[in-house]
């Protein structure tokens, strides 16, 4: 008995309790990073179905919604029917009195049932009350040469153009039987945004509030979001395997040299 030795070890099962831990935390890490990406792919391919089924992109050719849309600049319109359009709004619209198989993007300033009319104190007045427009050129007037009162028949549109200098708009064709109005059936769309070069969502027309509600922008922010927080998602699930992968390799170095110190 005196010579029997009195060293014991450890319980085996510690070390393999340890061991399957760690491979549990790694399968469940596996398992949420997958989850992630898959995640992260459906908001994202989401985001972008949901754009095409709303928006129409269109490039405008001409400076005649300058400074609020340049020449050449992009933009994303919101399909929308001509009874949801609004006074203030910046639209879509194709008039074979205007442009010939073309499509035309001008400011509604007056809707079915209005008055409009130029100048008042430089500015443009609609039912009587004169308009804030901050979207036109600084220091430019509302028109250069006035234009007599104008009733808008129900069912359709007045619209100008932003560049009031050089816009072919409604004051172009006052001498016609319209007027120079628009049916609403001829918008198919609502400019939301300028994206090429970025500027960003059009501004509200606040100078149109005290005669009506004003227009909701459309989901387009809603929709960057989606598309921004999938591809985070993506990224980060992808990435979830490289970095484990280093870190696990970075412990066993350490583990090592550890060891290999004890003696």
């Amino acid at each position: 008995m005196g010579g029997e030795s009195m060293t014991r070890t450890a319980p085996s099962g510690g070390g393999t309790g340890t061991g399957t831990a760690r491979a549990g935390g790694g399968r469940l890490g596996q398992r949420l990073s997958g989850l992630a990406v898959a995640l992260g792919l459906v908001m994202f391919l989401g985001g972008f179905a949901w754009a095409a089924l709303i928006y129409r992109p269109y490039t405008v050719p001409t400076s005649s919604m300058s400074p609020t849309i340049g020449v050449g600049d992009r933009v994303l319109a919101q399909r929308v029917d001509g009874d949801e359009v609004r006074r203030g709004d910046v639209v879509v619209f194709e008039d074979e009195n205007w442009v010939a198989d073309s499509k035309v993007v001008k400011r509604v300033v007056a809707v079915g049932g209005d008055t409009v009319s130029c100048c008042t104190g430089g500015k443009l007045t609609v039912d009587g009350k004169p308009i804030e427009e901050p979207y036109l050129p600084k220091g430019s007037p509302a028109e250069l040469q006035g234009f007599g009162t104008v009733t808008v028949p129900e069912g359709r549109l007045f619209l100008l153009g932003d560049e009031r200098q050089g816009s072919l708009d409604s004051t172009a064709h006052l001498g016609e039987a319209a007027r120079g109005t628009v049916s609403r059936d001829a918008v198919s769309a609502r400019v939301d945004a300028v994206v090429w070069p970025w500027k960003g969502m059009l501004k509200r027309p606040t100078g149109f509030e005290t005669l009506g509600a004003l227009s909701e922008p459309g989901p387009l922010r809603t929709i960057e979001a989606l598309i921004v927080a999938g591809a985070v998602l993506v990224l980060a699930g992808g990435a979830y395997g490289p970095v484990a992968a280093r870190l696990g390799r970075s412990r066993t170095a350490t583990t090592r040299a550890e060891t290999a110190g004890a003696r």
